[in-house]
């Protein structure tokens, strides 16, 4: 069951496009991540889905409802965090947190309590003393405390450190498992790779790919490291990329439609060591932006 449906998503800021034809289709029980660098559009996409912002063109439409007209109504079911976190200077952090849960009115003290304890935070201090990343953690802790159907993140762990992004990266499999939904904006591609079931990517407004992260490895380059019996040549291989020679054993990538026949060839030569490592989401990533690059004509350039 869908969601979150996104059909032609098209904002404007005079005659810069934001967003140009964004379509996403996110089913309920998902981690759905959204990627790309900054200023891609992601913020802008997650601001018409809150209502925030009206769209230009197109239709958001989050539980059946319009994201625009009803969204005091959806608001009651989304938990939101921020990439940047503004919280009142001279209220406690755990002030902060009782107000957010009083506003939505369906919030569990004990699970407050327990986030508490698990993203290390002291709730006494005043927010004004706070570092970034413990605003981003009082965010958290406010949003994972509530009963919400979709929790929608934007850029979470934004100033968290490697422990406390574990933390974060456990509740959001936590609430996952409950049957709720996350839909994940980031550009730290280990942390979507880890928690997401589908993906999208999107580059100057417009999404590039969607699906799921096996459904994109056709995209992507599998790594090889062998070692032979008799030496093997492969600079006229096709599907073969930047082979490396060190000592007795030979790296480089293979494009995942040529493998079967990469590795039938180098079988010939007596193979003595064979390792592979599976393309990442990063490797999907920076191959959209050499395409891009070299299709622009400025492959090559500083």
């Amino acid at each position: 069951m869908s969601i979150v449906e996104i059909k032609g998503l098209t904002k404007k800021f005079g005659n810069f496009t934001a967003l140009d034809n964004v379509d996403l289709t996110m089913n309920e029980g998902e981690v759905f991540g959204f990627i790309g660098p900054n200023g891609a559009g992601k913020t802008t996409t997650i601001r018409v889905m809150l209502g925030l912002l009206k769209a230009t063109r197109g239709e958001v439409r989050i539980f059946g409802r319009d994201a625009w007209k009803d969204a005091v109504e959806l608001h009651k079911r989304i938990a939101f965090v921020p990439g940047e976190a503004n919280l009142w200077p001279n209220l406690s952090g755990g002030e902060v947190i009782d107000l957010f849960l009083k506003m939505r009115g369906n919030g569990s003290q004990g699970r407050r309590e327990e986030l508490i304890k698990r993203f290390d935070l002291d709730p006494t201090k005043k927010c004004g003393t706070y570092s970034k990343g413990n605003r981003q953690k009082i965010a958290l802790i406010a949003a994972f405390s509530s009963d919400a159907d979709l929790y929608i993140l934007d850029e979470p762990t934004s100033g968290l450190d490697p422990l406390m992004e574990r933390v974060f990266q456990e509740y959001v499999m936590e609430v996952k498992a409950e049957g709720k939904s996350v839909f994940l904006s980031s550009h730290i591609l280990s942390e979507v790779e880890k928690l997401c079931d589908t993906i999208a990517i999107i580059r100057e407004g417009k999404i590039i790919e969607t699906g799921t992260l096996n459904e994109m490895r056709h995209l992507t380059r599998t790594k090889l490291t062998i070692q032979t019996k008799e030496p093997v040549t492969l600079d006229e291989t096709k599907g073969v990329h930047n082979i490396e020679e060190h000592d007795a054993e030979l790296s480089f990538q293979v494009d995942t439609e040529e493998l079967d026949e990469v590795i039938r060839y180098i079988s010939q030569f007596g193979i003595v060591k064979l390792e592979s490592t599976s393309p990442t989401l990063e490797d999907l990533f920076l191959r959209h932006y050499e395409a891009k690059e070299t299709s622009n004509g400025v492959g090559g350039q500083a």
